[in-house]
């Protein structure tokens, strides 16, 4: 028996009390760093390369500047013009151009080849990763959240690895040369191209001040307008048919105003004061700053016109390597957070593997004192016993939230149990190799999944050998033959293009998915639900002529359907209650007669509807 403790609550002025929310933002924050170094690690020499090349490249491409300014003091030198001066200038801006062009285009080439690399092994990893973890876990995890990490996570990785490190080194570096070089001409220089950058950033700081707080207050605002979008879509029909467009529209349109307003409230002065403080970085300002600037350090003889220009022509570039900076911190703060999402779909937990797989011997499924929980001290089953005999139908029958189909879900391992076993043939389904099992164990579960191809490729994906009569067999036997025999192509039909199934047409094409299959143990989950009842009462018949040297588990919500079942379990709060033939629980008289009863009436009244 496992005993819970639990630690008292520290005293207010404790120390080690609760993080604060910033403390675990850095936190996680720190995570997501290290979860995006992480996934560099691989490519992060060829990275490196290309930032050194990307500095270089950044570097030489203020030579041209340089050269320009080296031009115009040999022109304005005094005595006669120094012909070889002017042509070795103009000879080293040409080479310096072709060379940095060369570095970039290289920097970018093996970083973009270091993108190609990480984005396969990336998707490699995922491929492997999705086949390898349990099947339960599919069901707590949606379809947009994969293709989110497996598709737009790693493209907002592109840009930080294919552009953000080679752009960052340059808009880094050539600043950097620019100002050494002007410090090397004269120290006032430097300081005159710097001139306008302090009204920039002062006005950007307060710009920026409460961004945080405003983008949650403007997420809170379009959380609203989601909701109404939400609400009026949904609810359209009894919207309509009780005469409450206006009334819904208006909460929308309310909904819209409030963040319209509150969305150009904040907007509107920050604009204005944006507007005219990027000014400072415009290049004609830094042009005038940096001419009046010059012409007072000519006039005292600090330097030269040459000086001047050479001046000029450099700060005219520092503002797009600010451009550049900003672009690089918001492809980062992207990069980081689809790090982190990666990483935590790369870290969920794999399907345990035994070393030494073993084999069935035979198809009696047992459970035996099993527990399961979804969450940690929370059990969904409890003390699980149950024997189903190779050749016998068990229905799971019960109440909502009873644990029928997280108790079928455990025989073809989409959960390992917390405690207790479940054998097939003998052997722990944790012993029998992934590929093996699902050999054995057939499944047709309450959500339906036809993928996009023909009707006669989804019948084989559990059989790709099966021929078209055993095919047709297959579909007969689940009632759904002469369904499919009336599609344009027949078999050959592709799904979602000329065939588009009901719901209980579609769950009768998975049934005969897994009869094809011929898997010695049957799963199914509330397999006939989307089944009108003539259908379903085919579907059982049918069923029941294909049990012999089976098992077959069905987790029913009808109770006609399962009278003739070999054993009925009832379930309740997860634990096992009733369990025997539909004539033995009746005379019970307890929890089965009960549901029977309750049942009689409703299925009176469906087949009353029925006809």
């Amino acid at each position: 028996m496992t005993t819970t403790t639990t630690e008292p609550a520290p005293a207010p002025d404790q120390e080690g009390t609760e993080a604060s929310p910033d403390a675990a933002g850095r936190d996680e924050r720190r995570r997501t760093a290290e979860a995006l170094r992480e996934l560099r690690r691989p490519i992060a020499w060829m990275t490196r390369t290309g930032v050194v090349l990307g500095a270089v490249g950044a570097v030489t491409n203020l030579m041209p500047f340089v050269g320009i300014a080296e031009i115009g003091r040999a022109l304005l030198a005094d005595g006669p013009m120094d012909r070889d001066r002017v042509v070795t200038a103009a000879v080293v801006v040409a080479v310096t151009l072709v060379v940095g062009w060369s570095c970039n285009g290289a920097a970018l080439w093996i970083t973009h080849l270091a993108d190609g690399r990480l984005q396969a092994d990336l998707r490699r990893r995922m491929v492997a990763k999705l086949g390898r973890v349990p099947l339960g876990w599919y069901s707590s995890t949606t379809s947009g959240q994969v293709r989110k990490a497996a598709q737009e996570d790693i493209d907002d990785l592109h840009h930080m690895i294919a552009h953000h490190d080679v752009e960052l080194s340059g808009a880094i570096a050539l600043p950097l040369a620019g100002l050494g070089y002007l410090v090397w001409t004269d120290w006032r220089l430097a300081l005159l191209a710097l001139a306008t950058l302090p009204v920039y950033f002062t006005a950007y700081a307060f710009m920026m001040r409460g961004f945080a707080e405003k983008m949650v207050e403007l997420d809170t605002a379009f959380g609203r307008v989601s909701a109404a979008v939400v609400e009026f879509v949904h609810g359209i029909g009894v919207v309509k048919v009780f005469g409450g467009t206006r009334r819904v529209h208006a909460g929308y349109r309310e909904a819209v105003h409030a963040y319209g307003e509150q969305y150009v409230g904040w907007v509107r002065p920050v604009l204005k004061l944006e507007a005219y403080t990027s000014m400072a970085l415009s290049v004609p300002v830094i042009s005038v700053v940096g001419l009046a600037g010059g012409i007072w350090f000519t006039h005292e003889g600090w330097v030269t016109p040459a000086d001047v220009l050479a001046e000029v022509l450099v700060a005219a570039v520092l503002p797009t390597t600010l451009l550049t900076l900003n672009q690089g911190l918001t492809a980062q703060r992207k990069a980081v957070a689809a790090a982190g999402r990666i990483t935590a779909l790369l870290d969920v937990p794999e399907l345990p593997v035994a070393d030494r797989p073993l084999r069935p011997n035979g198809n009696d499924v047992v459970l035996d004192a099993v527990e399961f929980g979804y969450d940690p001290g929370r059990p969904v089953l409890r003390n699980i016993d149950l024997t189903c005999r190779a050749g016998t139908v068990t229905a799971l029958v019960g109440g909502s939230g009873a644990g029928k189909s997280t108790l079928a879900a455990l025989v073809p391992r989409f959960h390992d149990v917390d405690s207790g076993t479940v054998r097939i043939g003998g052997t722990d389904v944790r012993d029998i190799a992934p590929e093996e099992l699902y050999r054995h164990v057939g499944f047709v579960l309450q959500d339906v999944q036809l993928l996009h191809g023909t009707v006669a490729d989804n019948l084989r994906l559990g059989r790709p050998d099966a021929t078209h009569d055993e095919l047709v067999a297959a579909t007969t036997a689940a009632r759904v033959h002469d369904r499919i025999t009336r599609l344009p192509h027949g078999y050959d039909t592709v799904v979602g293009e000329g065939a588009r199934f009901s719901g209980g047409e579609a769950q009768r094409l998975t049934i005969a998915r897994a009869l094809l299959a011929d898997a010695p143990v049957l799963v199914l989950d509330e397999a006939t639900a989307y089944a009108d009842p003539e259908s379903e009462a085919e579907i059982q018949d049918a069923l029941s002529t294909l049990v012999r040297g089976r098992t077959v588990l069905v987790v029913a919500h009808r109770l006609s359907t399962i009278t003739g079942a070999d054993r009925i379990v009832v379930l309740d709060a997860g634990r096992v209650v009733e369990q025997g033939t539909h004539t033995e629980l009746l005379a019970a008289e307890g929890r089965y007669a009960r549901m029977w009863e309750a049942h009689r009436p409703a299925e009176a009244l469906t087949e009353e509807t029925d006809r």
